[in-house]
């Protein structure tokens, strides 16, 4: 993934922006009572793209995967609709705890805009409900160049998504952002439709961390740069998910890329280890193998 790379990332300043004064106010509105949810996972599971994961000789990599995390970051349903029986096929090879977030297709979002996507909707709804229980959140990613001016589409997506499967959206163009009467209008939609405001945390793009969150969901998309800031920055992470948790934060979906993907699962080894000794959860942390170390994520 290397949207928002930065060629020299420790001349920047990378620490977490304030909260948006809205945040804690509607982390105490939304009902946060039962037990804190927390999700972690990859974008793959492909032995290609995380290297040094895999012991040598593992014979599938979905099922080794599933055995070592709790989530992944579907990014297979941004290039394909998948059939039933694909989908059933995944969701037999991991355990009943895990959950799948899968992308919504490019058609959708990139080829059409958000426009005349009705039926294409419907097929990947029809797909992706067959992981049952172990479907976790969508996600829409929009384009860069995806302005306000399309609102409207927004609206009309939203508003189709049936009820039942949640929902998260992510915008990369500021002004979703930045323009304070958009904003306002964009939040209002996604707090009406308890639809998840997605959180992108790049090196290059820090004018789209907005830190604004419209439901009891943070799901964020967190990208290394493959510099050694990438492990402060997640320790920055794991502070301000505590801070929200004490607010009333009831569930974290937290998905981890590298601009050049090297040792994801490394980055997440280490996140999930200082979640579990400050918020006090007791997530399993992936087995990193012997042969690969700090030095591997830069």
């Amino acid at each position: 993934m290397k949207f928002g790379s930065a060629d020299n990332p420790g001349n920047l300043d990378l620490s977490l922006p304030d909260d948006h004064p809205d945040t804690k106010k509607i982390l105490q509105e939304k009902d946060g009572t039962g037990t804190l949810n927390v999700y972690v996972g990859c974008a793959k599971w492909n032995r290609k793209d995380l290297k040094g994961f895999y012991p040598r000789g593992t014979k599938d990599e979905l099922e080794y995967y599933g055995s070592q995390f709790n989530a992944i970051e579907l990014n297979a349903t941004f290039y394909n609709i998948y059939s039933p029986e694909q989908i059933g096929e995944w969701r037999e090879k991991v355990p009943d705890n895990f959950k799948f977030f899968p992308k919504v297709n490019q058609y959708i979002s990139h080829m059409k805009w958000l426009n005349d996507i009705v039926e294409r909707t419907d097929d990947l709804i029809d797909s992706i409900v067959h992981f049952e229980k172990k479907l976790g959140t969508t996600f829409l990613q929009l384009r860069s160049n995806f302005k306000p001016k399309f609102f409207g589409r927004v609206q009309a997506f939203i508003k189709y998504w049936p009820e039942g499967i949640p929902l998260a959206v992510e915008f990369r163009h500021p002004d979703w952002f930045q323009d304070e009467k958009v904003a306002d209008e964009l939040y209002a939609l996604f707090e009406e439709n308890d639809v998840a405001n997605v959180i992108t945390d790049t090196a290059g793009r820090r004018d789209l961390l907005h830190m604004r969150l419209t439901n009891n969901e943070a799901f964020i998309r967190y990208v290394g740069a493959n510099h050694p800031s990438d492990v402060n920055r997640l320790e920055d992470w794991v502070k301000r998910l505590e801070k929200w948790n004490q607010q009333g934060l009831k569930h974290i979906h937290f998905f981890v890329h590298q601009n050049l993907e090297k040792a994801s699962p490394l980055l997440s080894a280490h996140f999930i280890e200082q979640m579990n000794e400050t918020i006090g959860i007791d997530l399993k942390i992936p087995k990193i193998r012997d042969d690969v170390g700090q030095g591997d994520l830069f």
